[in-house]
């Protein structure tokens, strides 16, 4: 496979990998629809099913070609370098983008989803009560996890551990949002933003031959976090593609309804015309999260009035399945020339 990879095939990966590391990010979009879509989510699963005993066996015996190529290392190395970029680049412009455009960045994930449950469902042929089975609860979960209300940030090493496993299932497991669990654990701040900022600002100041960040507590600390995230994350994607590329084997049409299912249920999330309600204590007072800095909020959702604003999202809607589509069209272009 890696023989055929071409240069326009190398490109076309790392743009795969921004666009899976800007959904990571994003609450209710998953990194792994991306995959799933682009047509490269079982090669994805199965080359991190490689990192195994017999991968590290060959690490450790200092056989690195050998490792490289065991791993299918070109295409995860590609994909990653992609998702890191997208972290210190992409990600922030999207950061803008909702703070300024939040109506139409949500239109355009809106229809993203839209087109991506098309996608999976145009040909899905293997229809008994197994798979609406599957479908239905997949939905039920999705629903269900939308609508959950935020917990308390908790910058405990294990739980921060914990996290990374469990945010990392948006890249593995399509229309589940690692971001949006994140958000619901309380964590999505402090993990994916206040730590990464910190990386960043590090590698600035190192950079400039600054070395002040060594006695800044607090920067040493989010430093801290964002590694015993990572070796979370690392865990988590190492395990769950070994449990998905099992049952993608022996189980390929019940997990696609499921996973069909989780990204209906995700519809709920990214609903565009939502708006921030924050939460009062008993005498009117906004209530913070447990750092003190953060006021906690959730969203109440509502269906548009027609006006100027509604026709510009609808036309984002509109766009965000027009992305899909052409990914799609991409990703059977080069099945077929494979």
């Amino acid at each position: 496979m890696e023989s055929t990879r071409t240069l326009t095939d190398k490109i076309f990966l790392i743009l795969k990998g921004l666009g899976m590391g800007a959904a990571n990010k994003v609450p209710g979009i998953s990194g792994g629809v991306v995959a799933f879509v682009a047509g490269f989510y079982e090669e994805f699963i199965y080359a991190l099913k490689k990192v195994n005993g017999k991968a590290f066996k060959l690490l450790i015996n200092g056989r690195f070609k050998s490792f490289y190529n065991y791993i299918n290392g070109k295409f995860l190395s590609l994909l990653f370098f992609g998702m890191i970029v997208s972290y210190f680049s992409v990600s922030k412009i999207l950061d803008y983008l909702i703070k300024h455009y939040e109506l139409y960045v949500w239109s355009v994930f809106f229809g993203m989803i839209i087109g991506s449950i098309y996608y999976i469902s145009k040909d899905f042929k293997d229809r008994n009560y197994k798979t609406f089975l599957s479908l239905a609860i997949g939905i039920l979960i999705g629903v269900s996890i939308s609508f959950l209300s935020p917990a308390k940030e908790n910058d405990n090493l294990w739980f921060v551990f914990f996290c990374g496993i469990i945010s990392v299932s948006g890249m593995t497991l399509p229309g589940f949002s690692g971001s949006f669990i994140l958000i619901l654990l309380g964590n999505y701040v402090l993990l994916l933003v206040d730590s990464v900022n910190a990386l960043y600002d590090t590698f600035s100041e190192l950079i400039n031959g600054n070395f002040s960040f060594t006695s800044n507590p607090e920067r040493l600390r989010l430093l801290e976090v964002l590694a015993v995230f990572t070796l979370g994350s690392i865990t988590g994607l190492v395990t769950f593609s070994h449990l998905l590329s099992y049952i993608l084997k022996y189980y390929k049409s019940i997990t696609t309804s499921a996973i069909l299912g989780f990204i209906i249920g995700s519809l709920g999330v990214v609903w565009p015309w939502k708006k921030t309600i924050y939460k009062l204590g008993p005498r009117g007072e906004f209530l913070f999260d447990s750092t003190g800095s953060k006021v906690v909020k959730n969203y109440q959702r509502f269906f548009p009035e027609l006006n100027t604003d509604t026709y510009l999202a609808i036309a984002f809607i509109l766009l965000g399945i027009a992305l899909v589509l052409a990914l799609e069209w991409y990703g059977q272009k080069t099945r077929h020339l494979k």
